[in-house]
């Protein structure tokens, strides 16, 4: 079952559609990711990679030139093969050949605005949205058939989907959870002060210092530290782990089981495979809620304007 935010209510569209081809293609990717999962870190990577922000800075959609931002699309294309290439081959006339149908792949910068070729019409759409600000996208299938777009084109002949056509989108997710850029969630205030240093190291330990509970993406940091060994200015002996940890932080590590574990216990965001959260921690009380026993003693995520006087604990990795 999926939800159909159009409608209001859950609807399996495999019950109500009659085309084969459809149901065979959007059965395929369903049991390939049936929770988003992978397309949800195949778009934060995709817009990472375009960001581009361990070479040039930048970590979001306005600071790209229009030209880059219409290269989304291809390389949305591209990405989506690769990550799915136990199901998805390469196409004959169209992008791709998915339960043996040909299938072309759309990508828009704003919902429903997909740009359908004249050599696509009348076959089956896979059709693709992503907002970085808002935390969101979407996939999803539908057939380009004459009642499904509008009769006027652009000076390229392509179309858009009507209305009708878009009620006939069957959507894999929508809207998807998007791994979360966190830049994007500071004020102009919090960027500068985590920008301003002039050392790689200095700027990944403001970026702990100012960001915490919260999951921070590699790509983050890359952006951040702006150098080619950037996990090195998280880890311990000499990175971050190490300078902040007399001022009560910790930074947990998505990639260890146990971080996982801690991360829930004290109540913050849980972090991913290649994400870390830094938690400020101060001594906590067994009955407190919220409380991780760290080095033989009850410890809590601390508020902002509580102090840490003892620095903070020592947290193994394996």
């Amino acid at each position: 079952m999926t939800f159909d935010l159009l409608r209001g209510w859950e609807v399996d569209p495999l019950e109500e559609e009659g085309d084969s081809e459809l149901i065979a293609v959007f059965r395929v990717l369903n049991n390939a990711d049936p929770d988003g999962t992978r397309t949800g870190r195949l778009m934060r990577r995709t817009l990472d990679q375009l960001y581009d922000g361990q070479r040039t800075g930048r970590y979001s959609w306005e600071q790209l030139h229009k030209t880059e931002r219409t290269h989304f699309g291809t390389l949305f294309e591209i990405n989506l093969r690769r990550e799915f290439d136990d199901v998805i081959d390469e196409g004959i006339k169209l992008d791709y050949k998915i339960a043996g149908v040909d299938v072309d792949c759309k990508f828009s910068q704003r919902m429903n605005g997909w740009m359908i070729p004249p050599e696509a019409l009348g076959h089956l759409l896979v059709v693709g949205y992503v907002s970085d600000a808002k935390r969101e996208f979407a996939l999803g299938v539908v057939r380009a058939t004459a009642e499904h777009c509008r009769t006027t084109t652009n000076r390229d002949a392509k179309v858009q989907l009507n209305q009708t056509g878009r009620d006939a989108v069957r959507w894999l997710q929508r809207p998807g959870d998007l791994p979360p850029n966190v830049l994007l969630q500071c004020d102009s205030q919090t960027i500068a002060a985590i920008f301003d240093p002039r050392s790689g190291q200095q700027r990944v330990n403001q970026l702990f210092r100012l960001i915490t509970g919260e999951r921070i993406g590699r790509n983050v940091i890359a952006t951040v530290a702006q150098q080619d060994d950037f996990m090195k200015r998280v880890r311990a002996n000499g990175g971050a782990r190490t300078a902040l940890r007399p001022e009560g932080y910790v930074i947990l590590g998505g990639d260890y089981e146990k971080h996982r574990i801690v991360a829930a216990e004290l109540g913050v965001a849980v972090p991913g495979p290649g994400e870390v959260v830094s938690v400020r921690l101060r001594r906590a009380r067994l009955d407190e809620p919220f409380v991780a026993e760290l080095d033989g003693a009850p410890w809590r995520a601390a508020s902002e304007s509580e102090e840490c006087l003892d620095g903070a604990p020592d947290v193994a990795f394996k």
